[in-house]
């Protein structure tokens, strides 16, 4: 099948993919358009892997604002370099991510960053509700693993659903970004304020 320069054009505005990679895309699916996105979203996750190990000494610090002056978030994302920091694209996913943070109210960004305390804390909790359903001895530790699983989506930044698009988590967002942009990006820290709080 022929791949056409409006089918590249149409790949690229949908993932935001390299010109190159997308005729590549195309041609290994067969010019599915679908296809070739999953095909991209999987070359993306392999190239992010290969990233992952470099140093990020660049990035910005960005403050939001909720409209009514009662919320702001100050977040720190790290980057490469200097140019990728001042890269629109890069600084429209810093907003995003800040924006997530002030909706989603996380704890931490990665689950290793919590107390070990506040997770066994969590555990108890949940044991000590199936037990109390009546649920059997053999099942409660799933139970437990599984609603500790939706406890860290609900508090770990990195997990959580975007949302912007809840289909996709700040991980895949996040990888996906450094697929495109072609460098290592790590989101450091942040701090979210709420007046009264």
């Amino acid at each position: 099948m022929e791949i056409t320069a409006s089918m590249v054009k149409e790949l690229r505005e949908k993932t935001g993919a390299g010109m190159m990679d997308c005729k590549k895309a195309l041609k290994e699916c067969d010019g599915d358009i679908e296809k070739a996105t999953s095909y991209l979203r999987e070359l993306g996750v392999l190239k992010a892997a290969k990233k992952a190990d470099r140093a990020v000494n660049e990035g910005i610090i960005y403050s939001y604002i909720h409209p009514g002056d009662k919320l702001g978030v100050l977040v720190e994302v790290n980057c490469e370099t200097d140019f990728v920091a001042r890269n629109a694209d890069f600084r429209e996913f810093v907003k995003n991510i800040a924006m997530q943070i002030a909706a989603s109210n996380p704890i931490v960004v990665e689950r290793e960053e919590l107390d070990p305390k506040l997770i066994e804390e969590e555990r108890q909790i949940y044991r000590t509700q199936a037990i109390g359903e009546g649920k059997p001895e053999k099942i409660v530790d799933k139970i437990v693993d599984g609603k500790l699983e939706k406890y860290y989506q609900e508090v770990c930044l990195i997990e959580q659903p975007f949302v912007k698009d809840p289909n996709v988590t700040i991980n895949d967002l996040l990888t996906e970004k450094i697929a495109t942009i072609g460098e290592n990006i790590s989101i450091r820290r942040f701090a979210r304020f709420r007046i009264g709080e």
